[in-house]
């Protein structure tokens, strides 16, 4: 028996989950999008910020200072949390699939903030880069897909 009289030790991944506590890892290796359900779940989450981002090519945003309306401020912090939750996302990612599925978004919400702290004249082409990033992650995503619709070859 390990130590501490579980059925559990601390130093070995068990076979079956302990009773109570989820799956943390999948056979297939992915550590977030382990079910169907998940992938698509942030494939919709994924193209309905694709098209926020493409509506980004019609919006002028200013440059940040200290006088920018308190929504332009919120924006910019939004997007910091955002960019860092995806950040650890992409870190905690098994698969490579999935790690790069998250860096795409990281990469897209990473450069919003950019586009949102110092504006237009500077970063437009942030713009594009975030349409693209999710325009990767939508495709990623599908390909993550695919692999759980696949049939299982036993």
């Amino acid at each position: 028996m390990p130590a501490g009289g579980g059925r559990y030790s601390r130093c070995t991944l068990p076979s079956e989950p302990a009773p109570g506590y989820p799956e943390v890892f999948s056979m297939n290796g992915y550590t977030i999008l382990t079910t169907r359900k998940r992938v698509i779940i942030a494939l919709i989450h994924t193209v309905f910020f694709w098209i926020v981002a493409a509506l980004g090519l019609v919006w002028t945003v200013h440059p940040l200072r200290a006088t920018s309306p308190p929504s332009a401020w919120v924006m910019a912090g939004v997007y910091a949390i955002v960019s860092l939750v995806l950040l650890l996302l992409t870190a905690y990612s098994g698969h490579p699939g999935e790690r790069c599925y998250f860096g795409f978004c990281t990469a897209s919400a990473s450069f919003g903030l950019l586009r949102q702290v110092f504006g237009d004249p500077r970063m437009h082409a942030a713009v594009y880069v975030r349409v693209a990033m999710l325009a990767c992650a939508i495709l990623m995503g599908l390909w993550i897909l695919r692999r759980y619709l696949a049939p299982d070859e036993a």
